[in-house]
């Protein structure tokens, strides 16, 4: 069990679990391949922007946001063989932390079922692997109107301005309702 969800292994990271149990999402560690589905996914939401464009450069290691090192993961949720979320963070340095949360997605029919929080707790796994448990995210201007109560529901806090983060993402990144 990870955080109440029934798990199976994967293989890239020993001791990190996938999880399989929310009424039919199936996630899994995202790769190159997935960019596509993950653009395509995007564009379900028509009050938001596409994709970044740097997507799959930033998987294939060639995109480096500022002060990234390179340890990076992402993950996607499924429903039917259809990308319908994803998520992925990175080694940092930046603002004093050890880890960031670059990008995260959930198409606008499958918001507040648990999938966001289920990927942050699978990127939250893979960061405790790392030993990084000091995790930043931006939240812009331009962010969704969702995403401020969204990470905050999951146990971020005002880092600075446009920044959350969690002291502690092991312990921190436990969900409250918002």
């Amino acid at each position: 069990m990870f955080f109440g969800y029934e798990v199976s292994p994967t293989t890239h990271c020993p001791g990190l679990q996938t999880m399989t149990s929310i009424a039919g999402i199936e996630f899994r560690e995202a790769t190159t391949d997935d960019v596509p589905a993950m653009a395509r996914c995007r564009l379900a939401d028509p009050t938001d922007s596409v994709a970044d464009p740097r997507m799959a450069a930033y998987f294939d290691r060639r995109h480096h946001p500022q002060q990234a090192l390179l340890p990076r993961v992402g993950y996607i949720a499924l429903a039917n063989d259809n990308v319908i979320g994803y998520i992925a963070g990175h080694r940092t340095t930046r603002h004093g932390c050890a880890g960031e949360v670059q990008y995260l997605f959930v198409a606008p029919p499958h918001r507040r079922q648990g999938i966001g929080t289920a990927l942050v707790r699978l990127l939250a796994k893979w960061f405790q692997a790392q030993a990084a448990q000091r995790v930043c995210v931006a939240v812009a201007d331009d962010s969704p109107v969702e995403a401020q109560p969204f990470f905050e529901s999951v146990g971020a806090s005002p880092l600075k301005r446009n920044w959350y983060g969690w002291e502690d993402i092991g312990v921190n990144a436990n969900p409250r309702d918002y």
